[in-house]
């Protein structure tokens, strides 16, 4: 069990680190066509595709850390409203929910790619499971935190507190 809780631990930290250089990558990647073709006239080939490429693999692989970390939209005060049990019960299915979505959202991006062998992007010529990897690799991290959420939910018999403050 500590052998499981460091490697997700590991995991969740090399996600965020990832996040970060996704991050930056994807603000000087822009800046570095601009710069090209404003300054030296000659713009990046496939500058636009890998900018695309770089916020793909953001927005899925870092969605996971996002969710962990209580970043994800929850709709905190519309459960606010609702009686413990009810919101214990909703926040379940909210996380079993996300555990199939998530999943088959893998799965089908898996299939998808399956299908797609030997193709590649228009302009740099990435091969398809490159391209579509970090939606399948985010989609089972996503499915990974729900079911850890759904366990710890489910374990504890009541829902998170909330720590929204209305004004």
């Amino acid at each position: 069990m500590a052998f499981a809780s460091s490697l997700l631990a590991a995991i969740r930290r090399a996600v965020r680190w990832l996040s970060v250089a996704l991050l930056v990558l994807l603000i000087v990647t822009p800046f570095a066509q601009v710069v090209m073709r404003g300054v030296f006239g000659a713009p990046m080939s496939g500058a636009e595709e890998l900018t695309r490429w770089f916020l793909i693999c953001l927005c899925f692989l870092g969605a996971s850390y996002v969710s962990v970390e209580g970043g994800q939209v929850r709709m905190e005060e519309f459960q606010a409203l609702l009686p413990v049990r009810a919101r214990w019960l909703l926040q379940l299915l909210i996380e079993a929910a996300g555990v199939v979505l998530f999943a088959l959202l893998a799965v089908a991006t898996i299939a998808s790619v399956r299908s797609q062998i030997g193709t590649t992007t228009a302009t740099l010529e990435m091969p398809m499971w490159l391209f579509m990897g970090p939606l399948a690799l985010g989609g089972a991290l996503l499915s990974l935190e729900s079911a850890i959420a759904f366990g710890r939910t489910l374990a504890r018999g009541r829902p998170d507190d909330k720590q929204t403050t209305l004004t």
